[in-house]
């Protein structure tokens, strides 16, 4: 089984941020349209889904995971990755879609988030997309707000809305549970 692993950018760029400037300022100082930010686009069913290229560590094709006990739906296992034991995230269930149906045509990427890395499903990598703060738009936020919590923004591209992965607030509530946990057994 071969691996794909994702391109090493040779000028690594800030944290994404949501540009809250208008054009004009950005003009006169010319900071927010000099950054380029490029994001990993992939497919979860119809919809398509991005994550900083910075934090994408390899994206490699589906494996069978152990499955742990006591753990949110939304994380199927762990996989053992060069002695590394990576948790595994159905983005799908995350993101309240109901739990993925893996085959070996899915895919799992790697990603790096504070100091652990995770893998999370996608039913396949489509792009690579080059985005500016200007391009990045606010998500809205609803009575549901809970379920857009994961998203940093949505971009538009080629009349096709790319909502961009959150990473840090991706496992926040399970990482609250885990201390939440650690405190009770102690």
């Amino acid at each position: 089984m071969s691996q794909v692993v994702a391109p090493t950018p040779i000028i690594t760029q800030p944290k994404i941020s949501i540009n809250t400037t208008n054009d004009s300022e950005s003009a006169v100082n010319g900071t927010a349209a000099s950054h380029v930010t490029e994001f990993i686009s992939f497919a979860i069913g119809e919809e398509q889904y991005g994550v900083d290229i910075m934090a994408v560590r390899e994206i490699k094709g589906w494996s069978d995971i152990t499955h742990l006990p006591k753990q949110p739906d939304y994380v199927r296992g762990v996989l053992n990755l060069r002695g590394a034991i990576v948790p595994i995230v159905d983005l799908r269930c995350r993101f309240g879609q109901g739990l993925t149906e893996t085959t070996p045509l899915h895919i799992v990427i790697i990603v790096q988030i504070g100091d652990r890395q995770v893998g999370l499903i996608g039913d396949r990598v489509l792009d690579i997309v080059s985005v500016t703060p200007a391009q990045i738009q606010q998500v809205p936020r609803t009575s549901h707000a809970h379920s857009t919590s994961f998203l940093a923004g949505l971009v538009s591209n080629e009349d096709v809305m790319i909502a961009l992965i959150d990473l840090p607030h991706l496992l926040a509530d399970h990482v609250a549970n885990e201390q939440k946990t650690v405190v009770l057994d102690a």
